[in-house]
């Protein structure tokens, strides 16, 4: 079951959802908006083979920018952000990142595969940015980036996998 404003309301009211910072004004009908925050994490020398397997490190092909400026995002180009907000959900409720289509209408997806929050997350959500347009677009720190849509689950469960704590990139 998808949490509706008036739900969403309710959980971060009795705190079993946390988001910080959280505004009222962030929540929709039936998602939360996120911001982007003010660092991005550049892949390198985009010519550099990466061997993909269980070893592979996304920080050893990588490096931590401030988005203290605009940051033009080419055509066909990847990098990761990560929300302003710290989410902890509680062992009932799940969530999915999704992007807002405001921005995907011009080619901007805020999620390769990683959409999903774990029941139990008490961390900052890691955005896979990409730029499927034919025209470089620029991000600004502070933009609502993204929303996260919450959903109860049939059971309980809380995630302890290597990106538990995660509060940056």
């Amino acid at each position: 079951m998808i949490l509706t404003r008036d739900r969403i309301l309710a959980e971060v009211a009795a705190g079993n959802v946390v988001i910080d910072p959280f505004d009222e004004d962030m929540v929709g009908p039936a998602s939360v908006d996120l911001h982007l925050d003010d660092k991005v994490r550049i892949l390198d020398d985009a010519h550099r083979e990466i061997d993909i397997h269980d070893g592979t490190d996304y920080r050893d092909y990588s490096s931590v920018e401030s988005l203290d400026a605009p940051l033009a995002l080419r055509p066909g180009e990847t990098i990761l952000g990560i929300t302003r907000e710290q989410i902890r959900l509680p062992p009932n409720i799940c969530g999915w990142l999704d992007g807002r289509s405001r921005f995907a209408r011009l080619g901007l997806t805020i999620h390769i595969t990683a959409g999903f929050l774990s029941p139990g997350i008490d961390n900052k959500q890691v955005l896979e940015i990409s730029n499927l347009s034919g025209r470089t677009l620029k991000l600004h720190a502070g933009t609502r980036i993204c929303q996260v849509i919450l959903q109860r689950t049939d059971g309980e469960a809380v995630y302890s996998g290597r990106f538990a704590d995660q509060t940056e990139l």
